[in-house]
C-alpha cells in the first residue's frame, strides 16, 4: 500500500510536465483557450476600478462640502409647489441662525449663507460669477484653506465691510496672472476689496466652487441682495455621533419659532452630510457589484470554453491516454494531467487579464483629469481565485472522463 502512494507521487512531476508539454505543442489552440478567462478577469479588475473610482469620487466631493456638516434650506411654501424646494421661500431669519447657535447642543460653527450671482468688474474685465455671503467661520466649516492673504473678521461681518474672497476661477477671469489680493473688484458698482484667494476645490454636486466670490453674509444682504433672510444655515457639529441628535434638536426648534402645528408640514429641510455621503456610498457600492457581476459573466463563458477545448483534446488524445495507462499510469496521473492543463489556462488567461485589466485602469485615469480609476488588491485577488476556481471546476469533468477511458479500447482508437 506505502509502495503504491509512493509510485503515485512520483507520478505526480511527470505528470505535469506531460501536460505542460501538450499545452506547448498545441500554442495557438491554448492562445485561443485562455482569451475568455483574459477578456473576463480584465473585465473584472476594470470595471471594479472604475466603481470604486466613481465611489472615491463622490465621497471626495461630499467631504469637500465639510465635515459633520447640517445644512438648513429655506423650502417652498407656495401653492403647488414641490415640496423640498431649495431656497423658493422666505423662511429663515438670521434670528433662527443664532437660535440654532445658542440652543442646539453640539455646534461647533455656524455660517448663515446668503447666495446670488452677478457681474464682477475689475482690471477692464467683467465676469458672471457666484457672490456668496457667509461668516467668518465659513472656511473651516469647509475645511477650505487660503492659497494667499487671510480671511475676514468677526468684526468685519458685524459693520458689514466691504472685503471679499476669490475662488482661482474668478480669479483668473478677471485678474488674469495677476495676484488678486490687494485688487479691488466692483460688484454692483460697489467696490469690494479682496483681502484673500481660495484654494481650487474644483466641481462639486453644486458646481464649480472655484467660480465665486465670498463677502460677510451682513454685507450681501445689505449692499448686494437686499433681503431679509436667509438661503441657508451651515452648521457643523463637534462629532459625527451628535449629528442625528443635533438634527431633531434644529427641526424642533424652528418648527416652534415658526408656529408650526403638529399637522402642518416643516417649510425647511436639513441636509445631514453623513446621510449623503452614506447614501452615496451605497449606491456606488452596488453599482461597482453589478460592474463586477455583469463582467464575471465573460469569466464563465471562458471556463465554459476551457471545458469545451479539453474535451476536444480528451478525443484527439484517446490513443496517447492508452499507451499511457498500458505503460503504468494510474488514472489518477491522466486525472492530474488533464487537470494541469486546465488550470495552467486558466491561471495564465487569469495574469495576462490581470495586467490587461490594470492597464486599462490607467489607462482611463490618463484620459480623465476628474476622474481615477482604483484598482484594488481584493478585485485582483478575487478575479484571480475565481479563474483558478473556474479552471478547475470546468477541467474536472474532462480529466475524469480520460481517466475512465479502457486503456484497450482507447489503443484501438485511431
Amino acid at each position: 500500500m506505502l509502495d503504491d502512494f509512493k509510485n503515485l507521487l512520483l507520478q505526480v512531476p511527470q505528470t505535469i510536465l506531460i501536460a505542460l508539454r501538450a499545452l506547448r505543442r498545441n500554442k495557438l489552440r491554448s492562445t485561443l483557450t485562455i482569451l475568455g478567462i483574459v477578456i473576463g478577469v480584465a473585465s473584472v479588475v476594470s470595471m471594479v476600478a472604475v466603481g470604486n473610482g466613481a465611489q472615491r469620487s463622490i465621497q471626495a466631493q461630499v467631504a469637500s462640502l465639510g465635515e459633520n456638516l447640517l445644512t438648513v434650506f429655506a423650502a417652498s411654501s407656495r401653492s403647488g409647489a414641490v415640496r423640498g424646494g431649495l431656497g423658493t421661500a422666505s423662511t429663515i431669519t438670521l434670528a433662527d441662525a443664532e437660535a440654532i447657535r445658542r440652543e442646539v447642543a453640539g455646534v461647533a460653527a455656524l455660517s448663515p449663507e446668503i447666495s446670488t450671482t452677478a457681474q464682477a468688474i475689475a482690471s477692464g474685465r467683467n465676469w458672471s460669477t457666484s457672490i456668496v455671503g457667509e461668516s467668518e467661520d465659513y472656511l473651516r466649516i469647509r475645511n477650505w484653506d487660503l492659497r494667499s492673504g487671510w480671511m475676514f473678521t468677526e468684526r468685519e461681518v458685524r459693520t458689514a465691510a466691504k472685503v471679499a474672497l476669490i475662488g482661482t476661477k474668478a480669479a483668473s477671469e478677471l485678474f488674469g496672472p495677476l495676484d488678486p489680493v490687494g485688487q479691488t473688484v466692483r460688484v454692483k458698482n460697489i467696490p469690494f476689496v479682496i483681502i484673500g484667494l481660495l484654494t481650487s476645490k474644483g466641481t462639486s454636486v453644486g458646481g464649480n466652487q472655484d467660480d465665486r466670490i465670498i463677502i460677510p453674509y451682513t454685507t450681501a444682504m445689505k449692499r448686494i441682495t437686499g433681503d431679509k433672510y436667509l438661503r441657508s444655515v451651515n452648521v457643523q457639529i463637534v462629532t459625527s455621533s451628535l449629528m442625528n441628535a443635533a438634527q431633531e434638536q434644529i427641526t424642533s426648534l424652528l418648527r416652534q419659532r415658526h408656529g408650526l402645528s403638529a399637522g402642518q408640514d416643516d417649510d425647511f429641510n436639513i441636509f445631514n452630510q453623513k446621510e449623503i455621503a452614506d447614501t452615496a456610498s451605497s449606491i456606488t457600492k452596488i453599482v461597482t457589484y453589478l460592474l463586477g457581476a455583469i463582467a464575471g459573466i465573460s469569466l464563465l463563458v471562458g471556463g465554459i470554453g476551457i471545458m469545451n477545448i479539453m474535451l476536444v483534446s480528451v478525443t484527439e488524445r484517446t490513443r496517447e491516454i492508452g499507451i499511457r495507462m498500458a505503460v503504468g499510469a494510474q488514472p489518477f496521473a491522466v486525472k492530474l494531467q488533464f487537470l494541469v492543463e486546465a488550470i495552467t489556462l486558466s491561471i495564465l488567461g487569469g495574469l495576462i487579464g490581470v495586467l490587461i485589466g490594470v492597464g486599462a485602469s490607467a489607462a482611463i485615469g490618463l484620459f480623465s483629469s476628474s476622474f481615477k480609476a482604483v484598482v484594488s488588491v481584493n478585485s485582483i485577488v478575487l478575479a484571480l481565485a475565481v479563474s483558478l476556481g473556474i479552471g478547475v471546476f470546468f477541467g474536472v469533468y474532462p480529466a475524469r472522463k480520460a481517466a475512465a477511458l479502457n486503456p484497450i479500447d482507447a489503443l484501438r482508437s485511431e
